[in-house]
C-alpha cells in the first residue's frame, strides 16, 4: 500500500509517498495547483503498484481543487483535521517545519491510520453555494453591526436619543426606519429649527415617500424630544457629512445581509431535508438554512457523536489517577459557525419558552438545577444536535428509494425452474 502525503499551500503542494516501515516511493516533490499538474499527479500515483491513499490537511479552500481532481480521478481521497496531524508523530526533540518534512509526517499518519482513514467526499453544488453565503452572511453581519454602532455614537452627538424613538423592524430591501430617518433629519435642528406643525406636515410626506406608516403621536413625540435634547456638535457640513455617510454604508450593508438571507433560503429549499428541518422549533428562516448549510449532509458523520464533536460542544474529558471531573469545558474544535447557530436557536426556546418541546423542557430543568447560563446553553444544543441527527436521518431514509419486491408470479416460476 503507498501513502501520498500532501502539504498543501495557497499556489502549490509538496508531495511525498510513502510504503509500510518507513519505504520512500517517491521523493517528495512540488506540484502546481494548475490543471494540467494535478492531473499529471492523478495519473502518476495511480500508476504505483498497489493501493494507494491520498492524505492531505483541509486548510482553509486550498485543499479543495486538489482533492477533487484526484477524487474525480479515481483516488482514495482523505482530508484530515490538521491538528491531527499536528498531534501526531512528536516522537522527536528536534524540531524541524519544511514542506518536504511536513508531507512525509502527513504520509506516515496516512500509514498509521490506514483504516480509520474517510474518502473525502466533493460537496454539491448547492451545499458548496450555500455554506460559502452562510459565511458571507455572517462575516455581513459582523459589518453591520459595527456600522450601527458608529452610527448610533455620531447620532447621539447630533440627535441624542431619537433611535429609540422608531422600533420599526429591518424591511426585506434591508431599509429601517431610525436609519432612513436619522440621514434625512441628520441633525436635532433639522427638526426643532421649524414650528411642530411645519414638522409634522413635513414628517407626514416624509413617511409617504418612504412607505412608512405615519402616525400623528410619533410625529409629536420625536418634535418634543428634539427640542429637549443638548446636542454636542453643531449643524454643520461636517456633520452631515459624518451622519449621512454613516447611515449610506449601514442601508447598503444591510441590504447586503437580507439579500444573503433570501437567497440561501432559496438554495436550502432544494435540499431533500429543508421541509423537515424548517418544520423543527427554532429553525426559521435564517436559523434553518444556517443550520443546514454548516452540518451538510448529516449522512456523512459515522454517528451522532461525531455531529456533536463536529460542532465543538461536546465535553472534554479531564481524568488523572484519582482525579475525576464532574464538570468539564467544551472542546470548542469544531465549527464556530455551527455554534453561533445553535446558540441562537437555544435563545429562541428561551425567549419562547414552549412548555411541549423537549428541548426546552431539558433546557429548564438544568436551569432549575441552578446550571449556569453557557452551561445549560451548551447542553441544549448538544441535545438538539442529536435529535437532529437522528430525526433527519430517519427522515431522508423515507426518500430513499425502496427496492422492489419480487412479485408471487416471479418468485413461483423462480421456485418451479429450481
Amino acid at each position: 500500500m503507498n501513502a501520498a502525503g500532501i502539504d498543501v499551500s495557497s499556489r502549490k503542494s509538496m508531495v511525498a509517498v510513502l510504503r509500510p516501515f518507513g519505504e520512500v516511493v517517491m521523493l517528495p516533490f512540488e506540484v502546481r495547483h494548475d490543471a494540467k499538474s494535478l492531473l499529471h499527479l492523478a495519473q502518476t500515483l495511480k500508476n504505483l503498484d498497489g493501493e494507494t491513499r491520498v492524505v492531505m490537511e483541509h486548510t482553509g479552500r486550498y485543499y479543495e481543487p486538489i482533492a477533487n481532481v484526484l477524487h474525480d480521478a479515481g483516488l482514495f481521497v482523505s482530508a484530515v483535521n490538521p491538528l491531527l496531524i499536528k498531534e501526531y508523530g512528536g516522537n522527536s526533540l528536534r524540531k524541524v517545519k519544511t514542506d518536504k518534512a511536513d508531507a512525509a509526517k502527513i504520509a506516515r499518519y496516512g500509514l498509521d491510520n490506514w483504516a480509520d482513514l474517510r474518502d473525502y467526499t466533493p460537496m454539491d453544488t448547492v451545499r458548496y453555494d450555500l455554506k460559502t453565503l452562510n459565511r458571507q452572511f455572517h462575516l455581513a453581519v459582523k459589518q453591520k453591526t459595527t456600522t450601527a454602532n458608529n452610527l448610533i455614537a455620531l447620532q447621539e452627538q447630533s440627535f441624542p436619543g431619537i433611535r429609540k424613538c422608531f422600533t420599526s423592524p429591518v424591511r426585506k430591501d434591508g431599509t429601517q426606519k431610525w436609519v432612513d430617518f436619522t440621514h434625512d433629519f441628520w441633525h436635532a435642528d433639522c427638526v426643532r429649527g421649524v414650528s411642530k406643525n411645519a414638522f409634522t406636515e413635513r414628517y407626514r410626506k416624509w413617511c409617504k415617500r418612504h412607505d412608512y406608516k405615519f402616525k400623528q403621536d410619533k410625529a409629536e413625540e420625536v418634535y418634543t424630544l428634539a427640542k429637549s435634547v443638548v446636542v454636542l456638535v453643531s449643524k454643520s457640513e461636517v456633520t452631515k457629512l459624518l451622519v449621512q455617510g454613516a447611515a449610506d454604508q449601514l442601508t447598503s450593508i444591510s441590504r447586503s445581509v437580507e439579500t444573503y438571507r433570501a437567497e440561501m433560503k432559496r438554495l436550502a429549499s432544494m435540499l431533500p431535508e429543508y421541509p423537515f428541518v424548517m418544520a423543527m422549533y427554532g429553525c426559521g428562516d435564517s436559523t434553518g438554512p444556517q443550520l443546514m448549510a454548516e452540518i451538510g449532509d448529516v449522512r456523512r458523520f459515522a454517528s451522532k457523536k461525531s455531529l456533536v464533536a463536529f460542532a465543538g460542544v461536546d465535553p472534554a474529558p479531564n481524568d488523572s489517577g484519582t482525579k475525576v471531573s464532574k464538570s468539564n469545558k467544551t472542546t470548542k474544535r469544531g465549527s464556530p459557525y455551527l455554534r453561533k447557530t445553535l446558540f441562537n436557536i437555544m435563545e429562541i426556546y428561551i425567549q419562547k419558552a414552549p412548555a411541549d418541546e423537549p428541548i426546552f423542557q431539558f433546557l429548564d430543568r438544568k436551569r432549575a438545577d441552578g446550571k449556569p447560563y453557557y452551561v445549560y446553553m451548551t447542553a441544549g444544543a448538544n441535545k438538539f444536535l442529536r435529535r437532529y441527527y437522528a430525526q433527519v436521518n430517519d427522515y431522508l431514509k423515507t426518500l430513499e428509494p425502496k427496492e422492489a419486491e419480487p412479485s408471487q408470479e416471479t418468485t413461483a416460476e423462480t421456485v418451479s425452474k429450481a
